[in-house]
């Protein structure tokens, strides 16, 4: 039989492949919440072809999009036992592993992705990559851009004035909910899935998240107005299992590292071009953009947000609030 196999390989030719054929490629599972056809999904796309221009045959990149190995949670649990490789995953690992530098997902706090990712280079940046690294089993790897979290409103919103009893849906996100009540919202917690509902039934008046949502969602039929407040920059973020990572060979990590950092590129200016898609296709739908009184909004929250910082650890505020006011 075997003799067989190998004169059948022999004439279709394929012998000439047996190398990358009979040795084991290195599997990655590359793990994301979001479903195919964004900014993510383009990101893992790319990172795939890049390890394959650069060699061929060597990897086997597995894509697990819409959380279908489970939430971030989850995938967390699985990097840090080593049964899953890579994740572009949200702000869970921060919250998770290192809560004390975490200033990232404080609302007002950052206003440009300029400002996000010096934050991440800063003392308490490190001091939250570490932590997490750490105690997560984690390898970071860097940010990915996403859209910035915007508001939808059923009226007008120019300054924080305006939303005295406006009923605003909110994740239910401690700091979050203590930001926007700090501004003046009437904080209200509907499901993801219900939010429609809740908005053409007058349970609410409003939401915030990045323009995704709104254009997805076809809120254009239960919504007039985009507040373009860009009240949070919240980054992916790519992120390997440490007992994988520490496993491979020093050249294979080198090329992974180089792959990640192009499909990071490639993933922030994919979401850039959808944002302004989404933003003109929400224009079109009759939706009014609003340009608020940015600066109005983060006074009104910075009693909130510096409440928040002091039980953070010690630095943070210094780094995450010292480019404001310049």
């Amino acid at each position: 039989m075997r003799k067989q196999l190998l004169a059948t390989l022999a004439t279709l030719g394929m012998l000439t492949t047996a190398p990358f054929v009979l040795a084991n490629p290195i599997e990655i599972q590359v793990n994301n919440t979001m479903s195919e056809g964004g900014s993510e999904s383009a990101a893992v796309e790319r990172f795939a072809e890049y390890l394959e221009e650069q060699a061929p045959g060597r990897f086997n990149v597995r894509p697990f999009l819409a959380g279908s190995l489970g939430g971030e949670d989850a995938i967390l649990e699985l990097l840090n036992l080593g049964q899953t490789q890579l994740s572009i995953t949200g702000g869970n690992w921060r919250q998770q592993y290192a809560p004390e530098y975490d200033a990232i997902t404080v609302p007002f706090v950052f206003a440009t992705w300029e400002e996000v990712d010096a934050y991440m280079e800063s003392p308490s940046g490190q001091a939250l990559i570490e932590q997490a690294e750490n105690q997560g089993g984690l390898k970071y790897f860097g940010t990915q851009h996403r859209g910035p979290r915007h508001m939808t409103a059923n009226k007008a919103i120019e300054t924080p004035e305006d939303l005295r009893g406006f009923r605003m849906r909110l994740p239910s996100l401690p700091v979050w909910l203590t930001v926007w009540e700090e501004i003046g919202a009437q904080v209200v917690n509907v499901p993801a899935p219900e939010v429609y509902l809740a908005m053409q039934t007058r349970q609410v008046d409003g939401h915030e998240n990045s323009l995704s949502s709104p254009y997805t969602r076809r809120l254009w039929e239960v919504q007039d107005h985009i507040i373009l407040t860009s009240h949070v920059q919240f980054p992916w973020n790519w992120v390997a299992s440490s007992r994988w990572w520490n496993g491979l060979e020093e050249d294979d990590q080198a090329l992974i590292e180089e792959a990640i950092h192009v499909a990071r590129a490639h993933g922030s200016e994919r979401e850039r071009e959808l944002d302004e898609y989404y933003l003109g296709a929400l224009e079109e739908q009759g939706m009014t953009i609003i340009e608020p009184d940015i600066e109005a909004f983060r006074t009104a929250a910075l009693p909130a947000i510096e409440r928040v910082m002091a039980d953070m650890a010690d630095g943070v505020s210094e780094d995450a609030l010292g480019h404001q006011g310049e």
